[in-house]
């Protein structure tokens, strides 16, 4: 088994398991018993979609992918801190 034949298994089952990821956090955005279940699946997803944009940035060879994926996890970040302040608080801005 050559170097490039491990690196393309191992990118289908990165591809697969984040997949299945965004899967199971997508379940529980919609299952979840509470607000806080449904505000930490969208952080996971989140997440898993930074990982898949770096995966396909990997295996199409574009750098720009990883640029794509630092501004997504910014927006993320501060989009669970503002849902969490609206739960908590009924505001976000004090």
């Amino acid at each position: 088994m050559t170097a490039i034949d491990f690196m393309n298994t191992a990118m289908i089952i990165a591809f697969v398991s984040l997949v299945i990821g965004q899967l199971m956090a997508m379940y529980r955005l919609v299952k979840g018993p509470s607000v806080g279940d449904r505000i930490l699946a969208l952080d996971t997803m989140v997440i898993n979609a930074i990982g898949l944009i770096i995966l396909l940035g990997i295996s199409l060879g574009f750098r720009i992918y990883f640029e794509v994926s630092v501004i997504i996890a910014m927006l993320g970040f501060v989009s669970t801190v503002a849902l969490a302040r609206f739960v908590l608080r009924g505001d976000i801005i004090e």
